[in-house]
């Protein structure tokens, strides 16, 4: 018998929209919870309308790949009928989550204090770009600014380059799995408790804490680490770009073993011994002598020689384009590129959640129909037909 997913039975309530807090709750989703998302009659998500690829009127290729496995409900929190819906779904809930602007949680009645008395178990996690309070709260926020402001832009590129932004919305992503963790923390102490609490996660603060040892050497040394060429590591030498006869790989060097074992399989075993670059601090301090070497070796092969002969004895990885690394036979293997049929496109398919429970990944249901579970939801909370056609037509679902 198959076990169930275990975040099966875990009720999960979100007014969530384009990045962060999607991309957490879908987390929780593909491991088995009940994601509700809440959106706005008419309109939804606004990630829905995210080109330049649609799967027909509502939907994009953009929202499926932080909506998945969800259910959708539409329902306007600022009519006193959808506060009144929204109050009997929390009844029944374990969490509520939003990715909001800092004032409106407290505006629209979705915090702890608000929610306790329909039940005190509820968990209400709050994604911001800089918190609920302080003089930032109603600023809104978007993960390329927090790339800016954190830092992640100076010291990202080569050394006379401009500031460089990374090519992927990571802050947005590290912020959602920092709040899915959140999440599943403060349900161990509803466990241990019986009481919830207000969770909150910030871009802002999620970006600065990236910055991990950087910033340690700053705070306590004023050390500004620098960029370096071709990506390089900011002290450690080779551990950087390459190139090959037909691309680049990456080559990390990071222990004494790996820069043996890499001169050796180069066809240099002399070099760890020249002193110029027998330790750490000697290949670092004569650098641009050590990559002219190096990139000699190096271009002699192409990319698939290097990655046979130093794959499993120095860690090394070809630097490939997107669509070669969505085709890379490795990722394919592993069942990376999952299939999710939509109704417009049966072949749909996403890459798949990293976790996994055996040797198959979590299972993978398209993205909600905007509203797709408005009447299944509210006749569940004991609405009738007459009175889910009467909040249609005002507009609260």
């Amino acid at each position: 018998m198959t076990a169930p997913l275990p975040l099966t039975g875990l009720r999960v309530l979100s007014a969530e929209q384009y990045g962060a807090g999607p991309f957490g709750s879908m987390h929780m989703a593909d491991l088995g919870a009940e994601v509700i998302k809440i959106e706005q009659p008419g309109s939804g998500d606004s990630s829905r309308a995210s080109g330049p690829y649609f799967l027909g009127a509502g939907d994009s290729h953009f929202f499926q790949s932080f909506n998945r496995n969800k259910r959708s409900l539409t329902l306007d929190l600022r009519q006193p009928e959808g506060r009144e819906i929204l109050h009997r779904l929390v009844a029944d809930m374990d969490v509520v989550m939003n990715n909001m602007r800092g004032d409106q949680p407290g505006r629209l009645g979705i915090t702890y204090d608000a929610l306790a008395r329909v039940n005190p178990r509820i968990v209400c996690a709050h994604i911001s770009g800089y918190g609920r309070t302080g003089e930032r709260a109603t600023w809104p926020a978007y993960d390329y600014l927090l790339q800016a402001e954190a830092g992640f832009m100076a010291v990202t590129g080569e050394p006379e380059g401009d500031a460089t932004r990374m090519g992927l919305s990571i802050v947005d992503y590290m912020t959602g799995v920092t709040t899915a963790f959140a999440v599943m923390a403060a349900m161990f102490g509803v466990a241990r408790t019986g009481l919830g609490r207000d969770v909150d996660v910030t871009l802002y603060d999620v970006a600065m804490q990236q910055l991990t040892y950087p910033a340690a050497w700053y705070l306590n040394e004023g050390f500004e680490t620098p960029r370096r060429p071709r990506s390089g590591h900011p002290f450690v030498v080779p551990c950087e770009v390459f190139p090959t006869a037909d691309g680049h790989v990456f080559i990390m060097c990071i222990l004494p073993k790996f820069w043996e074992a890499f001169a050796r399989i180069a066809g240099r075993p002399d070099l760890p011994g020249d002193p110029r670059f027998a330790t750490p601090q000697a290949r670092f301090d004569n650098r641009t002598a050590l990559i002219a070497i190096l990139d000699d070796l190096t271009r002699a092969r192409g990319t698939a020689d290097w990655m046979a002969a130093l794959g499993g004895e120095v860690p090394v990885a070809p630097v490939l384009t997107l669509p070669q690394a969505l085709d890379n036979p490795f990722f394919r293997a592993r069942g990376g590129a999952q299939a999710a049929p939509h109704p417009t496109r049966p072949d749909f398919a996403m890459v798949a959640n990293p976790v996994r429970l055996g040797p198959d990944p979590l299972p993978a249901r398209c993205a909600p129909a905007l509203g797709a579970d408005t009447d299944a939801i509210l006749d569940r909370l004991g609405y009738g037909a007459p009175a889910i056609a009467a909040l249609r037509d005002k507009g609260v679902v």
